[in-house]
């Protein structure tokens, strides 16, 4: 068995029937030349093939007697494939609006707690003729960087796969479920662990929260930064309300060497272009309906505490809070802004790295978090309380090369991420062989599939914006972009893909998304 570490049990312990707790992709791939097999049978074989050599794919949960302490994983020797491996045909024209509807449906359903905690759908019926692949996976045993190392597991950098060793014949005697006995030993000898790591860190602690709170003061002694948030809330939003379990995604690419070089001429980061454009977007988004705060919004900025050479399928992160400073108008002075706070927020966390995602036993912790998880939603204290964050924006670092599933080359790989009560919207990026991938993930009562849409629009525009601060790197980024229908105000950089006309029975998917975000501005009330 594995015990499961205080930051991958909170996110079992924090999911509810409102705010399932997985992170998902969706890949798009085009078929080989000529091909006429069954591609979901195909990638059913290559999984099973390879289904050995990834932890996550083969364990589930045993809870403990009356949830006194967190679960384990233990080893399923017996998964139905048929089940965690499914197909979907999208009803024509087959539009990649449509499949980001079905991709958002998909989203809103918990992961079944028996079984390995994983899926996948394989989705063909698109106009442009490519395959779609969805997958999710909870974020108790999987956060982005492992995700990463998954998929070097499952995927090839060829379109030949690659051959792999078989699994080792299993040992008579794996018991389906643990005893009672078992699993209160183990439950023990765990939290006596924890208190063990604990009290060894607890010197490490000191120092490193010391040493950081001195940074701290000295920095703002001497070289005091204007867009610090110190202790500052964030304002009431939309955003800001208990969610529901529906979902509502969109997504989008963009060229992303033309992004790291406007970057480095705007004088800040890939992370800062990014960060510039959400909140761009945001701004121009909130302020056509009139519900623009007059305080800047707060994104809440997940951060990596994983060693470079770490592969294991755990949760190794922290998070930062960035001012997004929509309180500004002008786009150099915004961008400015967020550099800079989000290099205040990067040196407090660094002085802290040391002991952040320290493994802390609670007694009772399934019970006492699960519970607190569902007041939290009920009472509808996202939306009346203080607010720590406005959104959620993650930036992922991804695979640099093209991959390849059962010979098909994946041509896009969009996050699908987590909204949760109080933070309606999760905006998460992730870079995939020369494109930086927006995935658009919220509760549909908070943003509908069209207004989705239209914020996708608006990230478009925003980033035009930030090109005009940069003209080398504007005619670099407009060189690259696809140009949409007359009829679309702004027109979505897509992907460079190599769709062969011989087998496209539609309008390739990324024309067809710039046709579908045409979208009318619909203001609230």
């Amino acid at each position: 068995m594995d015990h499961l570490s205080s930051t991958d049990a909170s996110f079992l312990h924090l999911e509810t029937a409102e705010t399932p707790m997985h992170v998902g992709s969706l890949m798009l791939f085009d078929l080989p030349e000529g091909y006429r097999g069954n591609y979901h049978e195909d990638v059913k074989a290559q999984i099973a093939k390879r289904l050995h050599l990834a932890r996550l794919f083969r364990r589930k949960l045993a809870t403990m007697p009356f949830e006194l302490a967190d679960p384990v994983w233990i080893a399923d020797d017996d998964i139905d494939l048929d089940y965690h491996v499914r197909s979907v045909t999208l009803p024509r024209p087959g539009t990649m609006a449509q499949l980001e509807v079905l991709v958002a449906r998909l989203h809103s359903s918990l992961l079944d707690r028996s079984r390995p905690l994983w899926e996948v759908v394989v989705i063909d019926g698109l106009a442009s003729g490519q395959i779609a692949y969805y997958s999710k996976a909870h974020h108790s045993g999987v956060d982005g960087k492992a995700g990463m190392e998954i998929a070097k597991v499952f995927y090839d950098v060829t379109p030949q796969a690659r051959e792999v060793h078989p699994p080792r014949p299993a040992r008579a005697g794996n018991a389906y479920q643990l005893g009672v006995a078992e699993l209160l030993q183990a439950a023990i000898s765990n939290s006596v662990a924890q208190y063990v790591k604990l009290a060894r860190m607890l010197p490490q602690t000191a120092r490193a929260v010391s040493g950081t709170a001195m940074q701290f003061v000295h920095t703002r002694r001497t070289a005091p930064r204007e867009r610090s948030l110190g202790v500052r809330m964030a304002p009431k939003t939309i955003f800001n309300a208990s969610i529901t379990n529906q979902r509502s995604f969109g997504c989008l690419s963009v060229p992303l060497p033309e992004l790291k070089t406007l970057g480095k001429q705007l004088g800040g980061t890939l992370n800062d272009v990014v960060m510039a454009m959400c909140s761009g977007a945001l701004r121009r988004f909130l302020d056509e309906r009139d519900l623009l705060p007059e305080k800047s919004l707060i994104a809440m900025v997940p951060v990596s505490l994983r060693e470079a050479d770490d592969s294991s399928n755990n949760n190794q992160v922290s998070a930062i809070r960035v001012d997004l400073a929509t309180d500004i108008a002008d786009p150099a002075k915004r961008f400015q802004a967020i550099h800079e706070s989000s290099e205040a927020s990067k040196e407090l966390i660094g002085g802290l790295k040391p002991v952040l995602g320290a493994d802390l036993p609670i007694a009772g912790s399934p019970w006492l978090m699960s519970g607190m998880a569902s007041l939290y939603g009920r009472s509808n204290l996202g939306a009346r309380g203080p607010r720590l964050a406005n959104v959620a924006i993650s930036n992922v670092p991804g695979p640099a090369v093209p991959l390849y599933m059962a010979g098909a080359r994946m041509v896009h790989y969009h996050p699908v991420s987590i909204p949760y009560h109080g933070v309606g919207l999760n905006i998460t990026v992730q870079s995939y062989a020369g494109e930086m991938e927006f995935g658009l993930t919220a509760c549909r009562r908070v943003l509908s599939q069209a207004e989705v849409h239209e914020l996708t629009q608006h990230l478009v525009a925003s980033l035009r914006e930030l090109q005009g601060l940069a003209p080398a790197a504007a005619e670099g980024m407009q060189a690259a972009a696809v140009a949409g229908p007359a009829e679309v105000p702004v027109a979505a950089p897509v992907a460079r893909k190599r769709v062969k006309p011989s087998r496209v029975t539609g309008t390739p998917a990324s024309a067809s998304r710039n046709a579908d975000h045409a979208v009318p501005i619909r203001r609230r009330h």
